[in-house]
């Protein structure tokens, strides 16, 4: 096999996409498995309850081949928290950051694990780890630790310590930091002026903390940094993934891209961001809806075809990603059913969440 159709074999493993619905259609999974796509997205609208989800999720697995999919969600707390009761109701970033208590973190952040492994999700886009140093910014908010980078990073090495203790792969996320922007990324794309050298004393440190506690996933911002890059966001800049991210930072685990269909991409992007963002750097890209990451995979094999996406390059982020999923998804185990009921919402995971009150009184008062 040459290494071009090598390429063209593994590009699937790079994308994770969402779908509609409480069910897998016909379509979706043979989107998933013919592709051979990298994994899944929940959200909000695939969710009705633990017995539904942890079905919907063995259905996905059982599309896989060799190595089992990502499934992955954004459950943070506080307002970006995709499942619903009786998933244990978990407090928003800042209310756990003001209790200045890493062990209060690391268990939050466990039972959050625990109870998404109950149901089959492996990976978990969260901790949040942007310093809200504008108090102005829109999108982040309560979702940051705090505004000082000393108590962010202690909270979030506790936060991926927990995480994988609970048998999830957290994602740090959004690099190298969207803290310091007034604009949402989701509607606009946002330019944060902030020096370099600011920068690396502030905004890049809880990445490295985090990294450091063997955090093997991290997910970029698409935000304008002109001190990295004056023309492209982080998610679509050389220049931060590889120059900055991999070479300065020496980060060699996984990087995805943030949601691909946010405007700040495909506003001023259009149909050549996915290749920008893997020629970028990044190893997954991901997308909300099916239609959107078909036609990524579609513009994909274009440019692997035509020689502006190195084949090369492909093979080293599926191999980056595959062998993640080899040392953290194997051996691959369905999840029980019924299991959901012992833990999730359980005593013990209100008696922790309750400890974290008195902080968020305090913030909305």
């Amino acid at each position: 096999m040459s290494v071009l159709s090598e390429a063209m074999s593994r590009l699937g493993e790079c994308i994770l996409t969402g779908f509609s619905g409480t069910t897998l259609a016909d379509d979706t999974a043979a989107f998933l498995s013919q592709a051979g796509l990298g994994g899944v997205i929940l959200f909000k609208d695939n969710y009705a309850d633990p017995e539904q989800l942890a079905e919907l999720i063995r259905q996905v697995q059982e599309c896989r081949g060799d190595l089992p999919f990502w499934v992955s969600v954004d459950q943070e707390g506080g307002r970006v928290q995709r499942f619903g009761a009786p998933f244990t109701r978990l407090p928003p970033a800042a209310a756990v950051g003001a209790t200045n208590s890493p062990q209060i973190a690391f268990e939050i952040a466990r039972i959050c694990a625990v109870e998404l492994k109950t149901v089959g999700v492996n990976v978990n886009f969260a901790p949040v780890c942007d310093i809200l140093t504008n108090p102005a910014n829109p999108v982040i908010g309560d979702r940051a630790y705090g505004t000082d980078e000393d108590r962010v990073s202690r909270i979030i090495t506790a936060v991926v310590r927990g995480m994988l203790m609970g048998g999830v792969q957290p994602c740090m996320k959004h690099f190298p930091g969207h803290g310091d922007t007034d604009k949402d990324s989701h509607f606009d794309l946002p330019k944060v002026t902030t020096p370099m050298s600011t920068l690396r004393e502030r905004e890049l440190k809880p990445f490295v903390r985090g990294s450091k506690s063997r955090c093997a996933m991290l997910m970029t911002a698409h935000i304008l940094v002109p001190e990295l890059d004056r023309e492209r966001p982080a998610t679509l800049s050389p220049f931060a993934l590889r120059k900055l991210l991999r070479e300065e930072l020496r980060y060699s685990r996984v990087i995805f891209s943030d949601d691909m269909e946010m405007k700040a991409v495909t506003d001023h992007f259009g149909d050549e961001a996915p290749v920008m963002a893997m020629q970028a750097g990044c190893d997954a890209l991901l997308y909300r809806s099916e239609a959107a990451s078909r036609h990524a995979y579609e513009l994909l094999v274009k440019a692997l075809e035509d020689g502006r996406l190195q084949a090369a390059e492909v093979l080293q982020s599926a191999e980056r990603l595959r062998s993640l999923k080899a040392t953290t998804l194997l051996p691959h185990a369905p999840t029980v059913p019924g299991a959901w009921k012992e833990i999730l919402g359980c005593p013990a995971h209100l008696e922790a969440v309750a400890r974290v009150a008195p902080s968020t009184k305090a913030l909305t008062t």
